[in-house]
């Protein structure tokens, strides 16, 4: 995946990676670093800023001055809202320099979306479909289609593919998806 002609940069945007997917725009003040992954039809919001060693995968929403750092992955169809901040270093200490080898990285999967002001400590990750709210500090693994909120967040429901909270019965309201809890808490699975 190389840059093409089909990929916007706005005048005031910097986009020094040569790993853009078609499609994709990067606006105002965002700056996308040289060997960070980004793929197509993404849409990289005003101040957003996403460093070497990042990895987003196709369609994903990065809003105004989101912080995506070295080691952070999101699949496909991640939504990150306005001023989402991802950590990649338990430690960090001004005067010690550590590589990339030494960083933890984060996985959000495909179709998660994080709210305005997230902040996600590293070393997690984030199952399908999951939601967390706005101002959510997700410091744990999250189930997939888990909706989160709180400092620390915790679970406070379920939500749809379509982003719907899903009542007791777990069958969407909005759109009719039913679902079913996986073992060991490890979020839902689809049954349609």
């Amino acid at each position: 995946m190389t840059v093409t002609t089909g990929v916007f940069v706005h005048p005031n945007g910097l986009c020094e990676s040569e790993q853009v997917g078609e499609g994709t725009r990067v606006w105002a003040f965002a700056h996308v670093m040289r060997g960070a992954v980004v793929g197509r039809d993404c849409n990289v919001c005003d101040h957003a800023f996403v460093e070497d060693g990042a990895v987003l995968g196709d369609r994903v929403t990065v809003k105004n001055a989101t912080l995506v750092f070295s080691g952070v992955i999101c699949e496909d169809e991640v939504f990150l809202g306005p001023n989402v901040l991802f950590t990649n270093d338990m430690r960090p200490r001004a005067a010690i320099r550590k590589g990339p080898d030494e960083l933890l990285g984060t996985v959000v999967r495909r179709g998660a979306s994080l709210g305005a002001g997230a902040v996600v400590v590293c070393g997690i990750e984030i199952g399908r479909y999951a939601f967390a709210a706005a101002g959510a500090v997700l410091t744990r693994d999250v189930p997939a289609h888990a909706f989160m909120a709180g400092n620390p967040a915790r679970r406070k429901g379920w939500v749809c593919e379509c982003g719907n909270r899903l009542p007791d019965s777990l069958r969407c309201t909005e759109c009719g998806l039913g679902f079913a809890e996986l073992p060991d808490g490890a979020g839902l699975r689809r049954l349609d």
